[in-house]
């Protein structure tokens, strides 16, 4: 969330979509969210639950009813399988930074967004840490600490997007980006839904207006809810909405499993390993009650 991004205009909601040569199951890189920023360890992510409220917010420390262990008790498993994948298929030499095919403009571009950024998101950030004092649901934000995208991975996506619409200004490219900023809200399953909603009323009651919505709790690669929203200074930002257990699995344990299926030099048996690690990932990991049901929205004109 990621990094990948959420097309701007989905063709189906709540579905990934698939592509690849003659038809071959190829989960599109930019379908999936963008978890650009990096995970904490275990612990750390845990931390935020008391020992009181432990039980409430993962299921008990046995197989659930498809006779698969409980996402906590399957990480070491997957920090066991993730170290044989990287065994197997040694990791490449990063990619040079330098990019000489951007469009003229990047860097300027960049340095602009960079600059709006700067100044809009002090008082975006003071609303969500008020929220998150005030909310109902016992909300709270995690990764705070990484809300702003890096200059880098900012510069990369003003160049996609003047590549994908030349004809388009400066100003309506940058105003496109839609998560140079972004907040990520985690719940307890038990309140997840209740929680989403408070915060949403909340942010609105600030002058937050969303303009696109996408529920990923049925994708099977993927869980959690990404929304976009608009300042009343039209600055754009992204609040992701996370159980502890999904927003562990996308920061610790598959996010290194995003970042080679967003690379274009991964093989195709390569990336087909690394969409059935997600999908193993995602299917332990518990949907809350209510999850999926909550709808897609996406503004018109956006």
């Amino acid at each position: 969330m990621g990094a990948l991004d959420l097309p701007s205009e989905p063709e189906e909601s709540g579905r990934a979509e698939r592509s690849g040569e003659s038809g071959a199951d190829r989960l599109m890189a930019r379908e999936m969210p963008d978890p650009d920023e990096r995970g904490r360890v275990y612990e750390a992510s845990r931390a935020h639950v008391s020992a009181e409220t432990a039980d409430a917010a993962e299921p008990a420390r046995r197989p659930d009813v498809t006779g698969k262990p409980s996402y906590w008790d399957s990480v070491p498993e997957f920090g066991g399988r993730w170290a044989d994948h990287e065994k197997r298929w040694p990791l490449r030499s990063p990619a040079p930074v330098d990019r000489p095919d951007d469009p003229p403009g990047v860097e300027a571009a960049t340095a602009e967004a960079a600059c709006r950024v700067r100044e809009a998101e002090p008082g975006i950030s003071a609303d969500a840490q008020a929220i998150e004092h005030k909310n109902d649901y016992g909300g709270w934000l995690e990764g705070f600490e990484f809300r702003l995208k890096g200059e880098g991975r900012l510069k990369e996506k003003i160049a996609e997007q003047m590549e994908a619409e030349s004809g388009k200004s400066l100003a309506q490219i940058l105003h496109k980006i839609p998560d140079a900023i972004r907040l990520t809200f985690c719940f307890r399953p038990d309140s997840y839904v209740q929680g989403y909603y408070d915060i949403k009323e909340r942010l609105e009651s600030c002058g937050y207006e969303v303009y696109y919505s996408r529920n990923w709790w049925i994708n099977p690669e993927y869980k959690g809810i990404n929304t976009r929203w608009t300042a009343p200074d039209n600055q754009r930002f992204e609040v992701q909405f996370h159980t502890l257990e999904s927003f562990h699995a996308k920061h610790y344990v598959t996010h290194s499993a995003y970042e080679r299926i967003r690379d274009p030099t991964t093989s195709r048996s390569e990336r087909r390993e690394l969409h059935a690690f997600q999908k193993e990932v995602s299917s332990r990991i518990r949907i809350p009650d209510g999850a999926a049901d909550i709808p897609d929205f996406k503004k018109e004109g956006f």
